[in-house]
Protein backbone atom coordinates (compact mmCIF):
# COMPACT_ATOMS: atom_id res chain seq x y z
CA UNK A 1 0.00 0.00 0.00
CA UNK A 2 3.19 2.08 -0.10
CA UNK A 3 2.11 3.43 -3.57
CA UNK A 4 -1.05 4.78 -2.26
CA UNK A 5 0.24 6.47 0.87
CA UNK A 6 -1.07 10.14 0.42
CA UNK A 7 -3.47 8.94 -1.97
CA UNK A 8 -7.28 8.36 -1.18
CA UNK A 9 -8.87 7.17 2.01
CA UNK A 10 -8.75 4.05 4.36
CA UNK A 11 -11.93 2.33 5.05
CA UNK A 12 -12.02 -1.00 6.60
CA UNK A 13 -8.63 -2.47 5.62
CA UNK A 14 -9.28 -1.13 1.84
CA UNK A 15 -7.81 2.21 0.13
CA UNK A 16 -10.20 3.86 -1.62
CA UNK A 17 -9.35 6.36 -4.76
CA UNK A 18 -11.16 8.96 -5.99
CA UNK A 19 -11.42 9.18 -9.87
CA UNK A 20 -9.40 11.94 -9.98
CA UNK A 21 -6.65 10.19 -8.05
CA UNK A 22 -7.10 7.13 -10.80
CA UNK A 23 -6.22 8.95 -13.35
CA UNK A 24 -3.39 10.29 -11.65
CA UNK A 25 -2.09 7.18 -10.72
CA UNK A 26 -2.01 5.56 -14.07
CA UNK A 27 -0.71 8.10 -15.26
CA UNK A 28 2.24 7.43 -13.18
CA UNK A 29 2.21 3.27 -13.40
CA UNK A 30 -0.68 1.98 -12.01
CA UNK A 31 -3.44 -0.20 -14.00
CA UNK A 32 -7.15 -0.27 -13.53
CA UNK A 33 -8.48 -3.26 -13.36
CA UNK A 34 -12.47 -3.31 -14.38
CA UNK A 35 -13.96 -6.34 -12.55
CA UNK A 36 -17.55 -5.35 -14.28
CA UNK A 37 -19.08 -8.46 -16.07
CA UNK A 38 -19.26 -8.39 -19.86
CA UNK A 39 -22.75 -7.94 -19.91
CA UNK A 40 -22.67 -4.85 -17.92
CA UNK A 41 -19.24 -2.91 -19.11
CA UNK A 42 -20.77 -3.06 -23.00
CA UNK A 43 -22.50 -0.11 -23.06
CA UNK A 44 -19.70 2.00 -20.79
CA UNK A 45 -15.94 1.37 -20.81
CA UNK A 46 -13.52 2.98 -19.01
CA UNK A 47 -11.11 5.44 -21.64
CA UNK A 48 -8.05 5.03 -19.90
CA UNK A 49 -5.16 3.32 -21.86
CA UNK A 50 -4.00 1.33 -18.93
CA UNK A 51 -7.48 -0.94 -18.50
CA UNK A 52 -7.51 -4.69 -17.58
CA UNK A 53 -10.64 -6.27 -17.89
CA UNK A 54 -11.63 -9.10 -15.42
CA UNK A 55 -14.92 -9.85 -14.86
CA UNK A 56 -15.27 -10.59 -11.48
CA UNK A 57 -16.64 -14.11 -11.68
CA UNK A 58 -13.22 -14.84 -13.00
CA UNK A 59 -10.93 -12.96 -10.78
CA UNK A 60 -10.11 -15.47 -8.92
CA UNK A 61 -9.17 -18.00 -11.61
CA UNK A 62 -7.47 -15.36 -13.38
CA UNK A 63 -6.25 -13.17 -10.40
CA UNK A 64 -2.92 -14.83 -10.11
CA UNK A 65 -2.15 -13.66 -13.41
CA UNK A 66 -1.88 -9.93 -12.64
CA UNK A 67 1.16 -8.27 -11.61
CA UNK A 68 2.65 -7.94 -8.69
CA UNK A 69 4.91 -5.26 -9.01
CA UNK A 70 2.26 -2.57 -10.61
CA UNK A 71 0.07 -0.95 -8.36
CA UNK A 72 -3.71 -2.08 -9.36
CA UNK A 73 -7.16 -0.05 -8.96
CA UNK A 74 -9.44 -1.96 -8.69
CA UNK A 75 -13.13 -0.83 -10.24
CA UNK A 76 -16.66 -1.91 -10.76
CA UNK A 77 -20.23 0.01 -11.80
CA UNK A 78 -20.28 1.69 -7.74
CA UNK A 79 -17.52 0.38 -6.04
CA UNK A 80 -18.74 -2.38 -4.03
CA UNK A 81 -18.43 -5.72 -5.66
CA UNK A 82 -14.60 -4.26 -6.77
CA UNK A 83 -14.17 -3.42 -3.18
CA UNK A 84 -14.75 -7.36 -2.24
CA UNK A 85 -12.17 -8.27 -5.24
CA UNK A 86 -9.65 -5.58 -3.64
CA UNK A 87 -10.24 -7.62 -0.19
CA UNK A 88 -9.46 -11.01 -2.32
CA UNK A 89 -6.55 -9.65 -3.81
CA UNK A 90 -5.33 -8.55 -0.72
CA UNK A 91 -5.69 -11.77 0.73
CA UNK A 92 -3.97 -13.24 -1.37
CA UNK A 93 -0.78 -11.48 -1.61
CA UNK A 94 -1.15 -8.56 -3.69
CA UNK A 95 0.00 -5.25 -1.74
CA UNK A 96 -0.62 -2.17 -3.76
CA UNK A 97 -3.90 -2.64 -4.75
CA UNK A 98 -6.67 0.04 -4.04
CA UNK A 99 -10.48 0.45 -4.79
CA UNK A 100 -11.83 3.06 -7.11
CA UNK A 101 -14.22 4.56 -5.00
CA UNK A 102 -17.96 5.12 -6.68
CA UNK A 103 -16.44 3.35 -9.53
CA UNK A 104 -17.62 4.36 -13.27
CA UNK A 105 -20.43 5.99 -11.71
CA UNK A 106 -18.35 8.47 -10.17
CA UNK A 107 -15.37 8.83 -12.89
CA UNK A 108 -17.86 9.64 -15.37
CA UNK A 109 -19.82 12.23 -12.95
CA UNK A 110 -16.34 13.66 -12.26
CA UNK A 111 -15.71 14.29 -16.07
CA UNK A 112 -13.34 11.61 -16.94
CA UNK A 113 -13.70 9.83 -20.55
CA UNK A 114 -15.47 7.20 -21.21
CA UNK A 115 -16.62 4.98 -24.21
CA UNK A 116 -19.94 4.28 -25.32
CA UNK A 117 -21.32 2.01 -27.60
CA UNK A 118 -25.22 2.67 -27.90
CA UNK A 119 -25.78 -1.10 -29.03
CA UNK A 120 -25.39 -2.30 -25.57
CA UNK A 121 -27.58 -0.31 -23.31
CA UNK A 122 -28.81 -2.24 -21.06
CA UNK A 123 -32.72 -1.56 -19.84
CA UNK A 124 -34.80 -3.04 -16.88
CA UNK A 125 -36.67 -1.95 -13.86
CA UNK A 126 -33.83 -3.39 -11.67
CA UNK A 127 -30.46 -5.08 -11.56
CA UNK A 128 -31.67 -8.16 -11.36
CA UNK A 129 -33.61 -7.81 -14.91
CA UNK A 130 -31.23 -6.13 -17.15
CA UNK A 131 -31.08 -7.00 -20.80
CA UNK A 132 -29.90 -5.34 -24.15
CA UNK A 133 -32.49 -3.13 -25.09
CA UNK A 134 -33.84 -3.56 -28.11
CA UNK A 135 -31.68 -1.60 -31.22
CA UNK A 136 -34.08 1.14 -32.01
CA UNK A 137 -31.72 1.51 -35.32
CA UNK A 138 -32.65 -2.39 -36.58
CA UNK A 139 -34.84 -2.18 -39.55
CA UNK A 140 -36.28 -5.22 -41.32
CA UNK A 141 -34.40 -7.49 -38.84
CA UNK A 142 -30.79 -5.88 -40.06
CA UNK A 143 -28.96 -2.51 -38.40
CA UNK A 144 -29.14 0.22 -40.75
CA UNK A 145 -25.80 1.32 -41.14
Amino acid sequence: MDFYKSFGFLSHGVINITPTDCVNLCKAGAVLIDVREENLRGYKIFDNENVICIPFSRIKEQGENLPHDIPLIIADTTGLKSRECTLFLMESGFENVANLAGGIVDWERDGFPVKINPDEKLTGSCMCQLKRRKNVREKGGEKRK
